[in-house]
């Protein structure tokens, strides 16, 4: 479930290209672990016979139905979920079935936090929270590895797309002399 190329513009390149923490594969990885363990210890502790060999297929039969929906299902949505920052935007992408996508376009992102509480800060994992400009407001991305340094990279997007987007002294003065004269205005080169 790679996150698609085509969806970036011509002059847009990927700065940092994200998964949740990889803690969110914990508990996963533990019910598997337990699920094979139960099985194993049915194995050998259930009789030798026709009982034995029923109970053994109910514990491999809920041990398959746990794994499936408590390690396989969290990996998928783990897997699928994209923390896309680019030069131009910051997209969002989730969904394993249902896609969901939301970008948020540089030039509107007002503010960013950063949060971490000291189990993060010992995994280097954190909370990031976008606000933007618009409907929605905040965006709260949890989960983001090293978020220090995620947050840091956002701010000096956001700048670099600030300072790409605005105009110098010069480029001003001259703007609105061609305003107030009724010219036309021109392109940025």
């Amino acid at each position: 479930m790679a996150f698609p190329e085509d969806v970036l513009t011509a002059d847009e390149h990927v700065v940092l290209h994200l998964h949740p923490h990889w803690k969110a594969l914990i508990r996963p990885v533990l019910v598997l672990v337990l699920a094979v363990a139960a099985v194993i210890v049915g194995a050998v502790l259930l009789p030798d016979g026709n009982a034995g060999s029923i109970g053994l297929y109910v514990i491999a039969a809920l041990g398959l139905v746990l794994v499936l929906w408590l390690s396989l299902w969290p990996f998928l949505v783990w897997r699928a979920t994209h923390y896309l920052f680019t030069n131009e935007r910051v997209v969002l992408q989730q969904g394993v079935f249902h896609l969901d996508r939301r970008d948020i376009p540089l030039g509107r992102v007002n503010d960013h936090t950063m949060n971490q509480h000291f189990v993060e800060r010992l995994l280097g994992c954190g909370t990031l929270t976008i606000e933007s400009a618009g409907e929605r407001g905040q965006t709260v991305l949890t989960d983001i590895p090293h978020v220090s340094q995620v947050q840091t990279r956002l701010y000096e997007l956001v700048e670099a797309d600030h300072d790409k987007h605005s105009l110098g002294e010069g480029e001003l003065r001259e703007v609105l002399a061609d305003v107030s004269e009724g010219k036309p205005l021109r392109e940025k080169p």
